[in-house]
C-alpha cells in the first residue's frame, strides 16, 4: 500500500488538508482510528474563526490584517511564533474563498462577537463563520459513516439546529417557541428520514461542516479507511517515509512519498497523558471531546523525537458530566444567562460567569475551586436549558431522567441547598444577597458581569437592567457540580510555518505534518473567538495539503 500523502484523522482540518493535496497533485490516502468519520469537528458548532474573511464585509463588518494582527498580538503575546501567526492570518481567508470556489463548503458569517472585542483589534462580529446547513443526501451510504452531532447542539437528542437558531432559544428570543415548533415538524414529516431512524438528516453546525468536505471528496474519488489506528511512524534517515496502521488486527505498511499529515486531534481521553502533562486534578470524564482522542499520533511523533509545546494547556470551558454518557456537557452559552452563580465551597463568587469559557475553566483552576457550583432559582430553571436540562417549560423536574435528576442538588432554602451541596452556608447567602442587589443596579462591581459585548451576547436583553445578571430568589433552589472540563487538549506538535513537524533540536522532520489539536495551538494559551479550534485547523490543513503535495 503506497500514497504520496497520508493523512490521518478524518476532521474538518484533517479533510481540509486531503483536498488541498489532490487538488495539488497528490494521490492522497485517509486513514481513521474509528469506525466513523468526523473526529471532534462532526459533534461541534462548526464555527470556524476566520479574521477578514470575505464574508464578513458582505455583511458590512469591519476588518482589516492589521487590526488581526493587533488582536492577535493582545491574545497570543509571544507563546507563538509571529511566522506561525502571520501565515495564519494571511492564509486563513484564502482557505475559505478556496473551499468555495472549489468544493460543496459553504459558510456565512455569524454576528458573533470575538471572546475579547473591547481589546485592541478585537471585532464585534463576522470573524467567525458557520457552515451552512445541507441535507444527507450528498453522502449517499456514507452519512450512516458521519459522527454524530453532541446531544448538546441539538434540540431533544435529535434535532439538528444552527448555532444562529440555538441562540435564538437559548436567549428565548421573539419567535424562538414558533422555530422550535417549525423544526421539529419539521424532523417528524421527514417521513424517509423517520423509517431509516432517528437521526435528522437535516445536518448543520459541525456535521454540515464534514459532511460537505466528506461529499468533496467523494467527489474527487478520495479513499478513506475506517477502523485503521496508526501505530507507528516509518522513519528514515531524518525524514517519515511510512506510516504502520492497524486492519483486522493486523499491521500493515503504508509507504509515503512525500508526507504524513496528523490531524487526529489531542489527547483529552487519555488519562495517563492528562496525568502527566495537565494540571491536576484531571479527568477525562470532565471532556466533551471525541472519545477516541486518546494521542496516539502525537505518541508516535514523539517516539520519533518531536518536539512538543503547550502540553499543560487545554480548550478549558465548565463542564457537567451525566452519567452514563460517554462525553461531558459544555457550558458554552448558559452561564450568561441572568439568575444564576458559579461559587466555590465558601458559596462565594470567584469570577465573571459570563467569561468566555476559556478563562472560565482556568478561573476554577487559578482559584482552586474543583469543583464549582452553579446555584439558579426557580424562575431560571423554569425559563432556561442549562446543560442537560431542558427548561422547566418544557421537562418538569418529575419529568427529568434519574441520571439526570441525581445531578441536581435542590432545596427550599439557600442554607439548606448550601448544606445538600457540602458549602458554606453563610457565604453562600451572602452571595445571593449581592448578585440581586446587583440584579437591582444592573452592574456587578466584583467581576464586571454583563459589562462586555461578548457577555451580553448571551444574555437576556429582556431581563432587567442587565441581560448577564437577575435576582435569585424564588424557591425551590437549585445546585450542580462544575468541573473545568475541555474540548480538547491545546498542546501537540511544535509545528513551524508550513506545519511541519520540528525536532527537538528545532530541526524540520522532513515528511512529517501535524495540524489542529495533534499541533500546539497558533493561539498559544488564549481563545480569541469561537471556531479558533477549527479555523486554525483547517487553515494549516489547507497550508500542510499543499506543501506536502510539493514535497
Amino acid at each position: 500500500m503506497s500514497c504520496d500523502v497520508l493523512v490521518v484523522g478524518t476532521g474538518a482540518g484533517a479533510l481540509t488538508a486531503a483536498i488541498a493535496a489532490h487538488d495539488a497533485g497528490a494521490q492522497v490516502l485517509i486513514v481513521e482510528k474509528s469506525d466513523q468519520y468526523g473526529g471532534t469537528s462532526a459533534t461541534s458548532g462548526g464555527g470556524i474563526w476566520i479574521p477578514n474573511n470575505h464574508h464578513l464585509f458582505e455583511e458590512g463588518g469591519d476588518d482589516s490584517l492589521d487590526d488581526a494582527r493587533a488582536y492577535m498580538a493582545v491574545m497570543v503575546g509571544n507563546a507563538v511564533s509571529s511566522d506561525r501567526i502571520d501565515a495564519y492570518l494571511d492564509q486563513a481567508p484564502r482557505m475559505v474563498r478556496y473551499l468555495e470556489d472549489h468544493t460543496q463548503a459553504r459558510f456565512a458569517a455569524m454576528p458573533y462577537p470575538d471572546y475579547f472585542p473591547e481589546q485592541k483589534g478585537g471585532k464585534r462580529g463576522y470573524r467567525t463563520l458557520e457552515p451552512l446547513p445541507t441535507h444527507a443526501k450528498i453522502l449517499g451510504a456514507e452519512f450512516a459513516n458521519l459522527r454524530p452531532p453532541h446531544k448538546q447542539v441539538t434540540v431533544l437528542g435529535r434535532i439538528c439546529i444552527t448555532m444562529k437558531e440555538g441562540r435564538a432559544m437559548l436567549t428565548q428570543a421573539k419567535g424562538s417557541m414558533l422555530l422550535a415548533v417549525k423544526l421539529m415538524l419539521k424532523y417528524w414529516l421527514d417521513i424517509p428520514g423517520r423509517l431509516q431512524g432517528r437521526r435528522d438528516r437535516r445536518l448543520t453546525m459541525g456535521g454540515a461542516l464534514v459532511a460537505r468536505l466528506r461529499a468533496s471528496l467523494l467527489d474527487r474519488k478520495v479513499p478513506l479507511l475506517l477502523s485503521s489506528p496508526l501505530t507507528e511512524l516509518v522513519y528514515d534517515q531524518d525524514r517519515v517515509i511510512g506510516a504502520v496502521i492497524e486492519q483486522d488486527g493486523q499491521k500493515k505498511t503504508i509507504t509515503v512519498r512525500k508526507g504524513v499529515i496528523l490531524g487526529a486531534g489531542g489527547f483529552e481521553h487519555n488519562q495517563a497523558l492528562r496525568e502527566k502533562f495537565l494540571p491536576k486534578p484531571s479527568s477525562r470524564n470532565w471532556t466533551a471531546g471525541n472519545v477516541h482522542n486518546t494521542g496516539d499520533t502525537l505518541v508516535a511523533a514523539m517516539d520519533i523525537g518531536a518536539k512538543t509545546d503547550l502540553m499543560d494547556s487545554a480548550w478549558w470551558a465548565p463542564s457537567i458530566k451525566v452519567p452514563g454518557d460517554d462525553r461531558a456537557y459544555i457550558l458554552f452559552a448558559e452561564r450568561s444567562l441572568p439568575g444564576n452563580v458559579i461559587v466555590n465551597k465558601a458559596g462565594e463568587r470567584f469570577a465573571n460567569e459570563a467569561f468566555p469559557y476559556l478563562e472560565s475553566g482556568y478561573a476554577m483552576y487559578q482559584a482552586d475551586s474543583i469543583p464549582s457550583f452553579c446555584v439558579f432559582d426557580a424562575t431560571f430553571r423554569h425559563k432556561y436549558p442549562f446543560g442537560p436540562l431542558m427548561p422547566a417549560s418544557v421537562q418538569s423536574d418529575d419529568k427529568l431522567p434519574s441520571r439526570i435528576c441525581d445531578l441536581l442538588f435542590k432545596a427550599d432554602s439557600i442554607e439548606e441547598l448550601a448544606e445538600r451541596m457540602g458549602v458554606d452556608a453563610a457565604g453562600l447567602r451572602k452571595t445571593i444577597e449581592k448578585n440581586n442587589q446587583y440584579a437591582a443596579t444592573g452592574r456587578d462591581p466584583d467581576y464586571a458581569r454583563g459589562d462586555s459585548f461578548y457577555d451580553q451576547y448571551y444574555g437576556d436583553s429582556h431581563s432587567g437592567k442587565n441581560p448577564c445578571i437577575a435576582a435569585i430568589e424564588k424557591a425551590p433552589f437549585y445546585g450542580i457540580e462544575v468541573f473545568p472540563g475541555d474540548i480538547g487538549t491545546k498542546g501537540g506538535l511544535l509545528t513551524d510555518a508550513t506545519a511541519r513537524v520540528l525536532a527537538e533540536d528545532g530541526s524540520v522532520i522532513e515528511g512529517l505534518y501535524a495540524i489542529g489539536n495533534t499541533s500546539s495551538s497558533v493561539m498559544g494559551r488564549s481563545y480569541p473567538g469561537a471556531g479558533s479550534t477549527i479555523g486554525p485547523a483547517m487553515t494549516f490543513g489547507f497550508i500542510a495539503g499543499h506543501h506536502a503535495a510539493g514535497s
